[in-house]
């Protein structure tokens, strides 16, 4: 007969698991400190020296790190999403910004539907909340963090580990400025009111768990940012060309006036 003895499972291959398991839906975060051993112990109902074998394999395998007299945390898991010449190329070429805001309408959009379909009561409460805090925001500056809250907890309610870990190494590059300076987009180029405005759609549609306005609204609100970024480049550009009429004018006025002078 095919059957074979069953072997114990060791305790430390559940903890890794339920670790591995709590990486990859993204609840534990690249830099995240763990709690203490002795508390992670209590909380898994293992012994220490278990948790340390499980620790030190999920070492070896690049998901967790120890620093010294600091604790555990979780690697960057990231890190190698985007290699650094990659990197460089996006920070260097403006083309890039266009392709990755046209690259986050899709898979947002996408996120969105999916969230409206598949996310859980909490998901969307989740959305709210943060929603809510954008709307109550005072605090000059964070407006652009608030906003890349909102877009990851719509990606994290649509439940898909391969778009969550996509879509949140495109975020850090965002925060990072390597596409573009946040603040400066969401401090100058576009307004409060129609973000307030486009940002209260999303979170309406979701609510309702309507996924077709859901990513209709994800579309319009980046297609609003697309065309800000092109706004911004223009007037930039326009401003340049500005400055060096000036230039030449005040020249022109100078040698006018040495001329006569002589």
């Amino acid at each position: 007969m095919p059957f074979e003895k069953v072997q114990a499972e060791r305790l430390s291959l559940a903890v890794i698991r339920q670790i591995e398991l709590l990486i990859l839906r993204g609840i534990l975060r690249p830099g995240e400190r763990l709690t203490s051993e002795r508390d992670l112990a209590e909380k898994l109902g293992v012994s220490r020296p278990s948790l340390r074998e499980a620790i030190a394999s999920l070492q070896e395998k690049g998901l967790l790190e120890t620093r010294a007299g600091a604790g555990v945390f979780v690697a960057d898991v990231l890190g190698s999403a985007f290699s650094p010449a990659l990197v460089g190329l996006f920070a260097t070429h403006d083309e890039a910004v266009f392709d990755m805001l046209a690259f986050r309408r899709d898979m947002e959009g996408l996120a969105a539907e999916r969230a409206a379909r598949l996310g859980s009561d909490t998901d969307l409460a989740v959305i709210d909340e943060i929603y809510k805090r954008m709307e109550s925001n005072g605090v000059p500056g964070s407006g652009a963090d608030l906003d890349a809250e909102f877009h990851m907890a719509i990606i994290e309610a649509g439940h898909n580990v391969v778009m969550l870990h996509m879509m949140r190494s495109m975020y850090d590059l965002l925060r990072e400025g390597v596409f573009y300076n946040r603040q400066v987009m969401f401090g100058q180029n576009i307004t409060r009111a129609d973000l307030r405005a486009q940002h209260r759609q999303i979170n309406v549609a979701l609510q309702a768990r309507d996924p077709s306005a859901a990513r209709t609204a994800i579309e319009t609100h980046l297609d609003y940012v697309s065309k800000a970024f092109h706004d911004q480049q223009r007037a930039e550009k326009n401003e340049k060309i500005a400055r060096q009429r000036l230039d030449h004018e005040r020249k022109k006025e100078s040698k006018s006036i040495r001329r006569s002078n002589g």
